[in-house]
């Protein structure tokens, strides 16, 4: 039979943090349930630099970026939405009910809601509208949350957003133990206030609640999940956990022995996840759950930073390159970079003028895209102990006049790990309990055409062929 999949989207955890967790909770639903599952060592076959608005796609069309030139957020993808769907289209389109929350590359949302049950979309989103509607009020304070705290965990608790979202919370399905939760983290930063960078899991712990209510309400065939909240803690807190991967190590005893839990507490989190899921499974067994992570992190430089640059006044440095207000318009992204649309008339001003952008005499790096899009890349490091001016146009410019900072770092934290092609995928079938052999190899684009076989659906020519996901061999 057809088996509907709940596909958990745990964003760039590699094999060695699965494998790190079960060693050291050998109680938790993950290690209870790891022998029994499908174990892939994922690579993704993208080129150049890895990013997960770029390793999704790949994942999500079943093919590599060289082919679906998805390089950012806000990008225009009206084109390969036409030419290369993603997975839940392909299979909403043939009548197949679908679920989906917070997936990349997700808002707009289809104009179609036609075999969708429920659609939250991601939290670069430029709008909260979410179906049905009433996901819309956990969707603007996801919003609020998430622009408030892209470097820096937001010192502020924002009540105004959190009161309007308890109004609705008895049709959003939240739990009691996860309001306890809530409170019991407000009440840990009071004592120790460095414990406030937890709070990025709390967006994944309500947001779940929120996908299971609709899951067990709804009963979709295919559902997605994603959450950034693991991924964010390995970027920061590598170096704490894992000491010993580097040659050179700058961080002192004590930011160790701050930060030294913080991937296991993420970790805690989607272990209480996927024990949930698996539950639900178990107790629903025409369902399999799939965990998937597109790529993987690995250790880089255990050096702290002070500072990055961010833009914290677009239009003032969009006027310093020439473009009016009127003449441009901003586009979703993940600090520190920015993403604007400009217009037809303006995008040769506008490139000539980025031309001339340098940080210390080193260009700016940015990308051009279909339709006056253009990606910038700022998060240029040390700031605070430096003159804070860039080049532009042959001299030093005060980021104030460009509308650049340099907003400090507070943990200290700059990415002591990064990513890398290889990534995860767990396949928990509870119609198959016995034990698996360890990991094997697949990439990353046979996962959406053996999905797609999975629900007797055509795989489009330009996708690979289907594989056999069985007793841990992949043939």
């Amino acid at each position: 039979m057809d088996r509907k999949i709940i596909l958990f989207e745990l964003n760039e955890v590699p094999v060695r943090i699965f494998e790190h967790f079960c060693r050291t909770r050998p109680d938790s639903a993950l290690a209870q349930r790891m022998p029994r599952c499908l174990k892939f060592e994922t690579y993704t076959e993208d080129k150049g630099w890895l990013e997960p608005w770029i390793t999704w796609p790949t994942l999500h069309r079943g093919i590599s970026n060289t082919t679906h030139e998805i390089k950012d957020f806000g990008q225009d993808l009206s084109r390969q939405d036409r030419e290369f769907p993603p997975l839940w289209k392909i299979l909403a389109q043939r009548g197949i009910r679908t679920g989906v929350c917070g997936s990349l590359h997700t808002y707009p949302m289809p104009a179609d809601l036609n075999n969708y049950d429920f659609f939250m979309p991601d939290t670069f989103a430029a709008g909260s509208e979410c179906f049905p509607d009433s996901i819309s009020a956990f969707q603007e304070f996801n919003l609020r949350v998430s622009r408030g705290s892209a470097r820096n965990v937001e010192k502020g608790v924002p009540w105004a957003a959190g009161l309007q979202l308890l109004r609705k919370a008895p049709g959003l399905g939240f739990k009691l133990d996860t309001m306890a939760d809530v409170g019991r983290q407000l009440l840990s930063e009071r004592k120790e206030p460095m414990k406030r960078v937890r709070r990025r899991s709390f967006q994944a712990i309500l947001g779940f609640d929120v996908f299971y209510h609709y899951l067990d309400k709804e009963r979709p065939s295919f559902a997605t999940f994603f959450t950034n909240h693991v991924a964010s803690s390995l970027h920061r807190y590598w170096a704490a956990l894992f000491p010993g991967d580097y040659d050179s190590f700058e961080f002192t005893p004590e930011w160790v022995h701050s930060y030294r839990d913080e991937i296991d507490f993420t970790m805690g989190k989607f272990d209480k996840f996927f024990g949930r899921l698996a539950a639900f499974v178990e107790a629903n067994p025409e369902y399999q759950l799939w965990v998937a992570t597109s790529m993987g992190q690995a250790a880089t430089e255990a050096k702290p930073y002070d500072s990055q640059v961010y833009m914290v006044d677009a239009e003032r440095f969009m006027r310093t390159m020439g473009v009016e207000p009127a003449e441009w318009s901003s586009r979703p992204a993940m600090q520190p970079q920015t993403n604007v649309t400009v217009a037809a008339s303006k995008i040769p001003v506008f490139r000539e003028a980025m031309n001339k952008l340098s940080f210390e005499g080193v260009p700016v790096l940015f990308r051009e895209a279909e339709n006056g899009f253009f990606s910038i890349d700022l998060g240029y490091q040390g700031y605070l102990t430096k003159p804070q001016v860039a080049q532009f146009d042959g001299r030093d410019v005060p980021f104030k006049e460009l509308g650049f900072a340099a907003v400090e770092i507070e943990d200290r934290a700059g990415s002591n790990a990064y990513h890398i092609p290889q990534g995860t995928l767990l396949i928990y079938d509870p119609l198959d309990r016995e034990l698996k052999p360890g990991f094997t190899q697949v990439s990353t684009e046979e996962i959406a055409p053996t999905i797609l076989r999975n629900y007797a659906v055509p795989v489009p020519g330009y996708m690979r062929s289907p594989v056999a996901f069985t007793g841990g061999v992949h043939r």
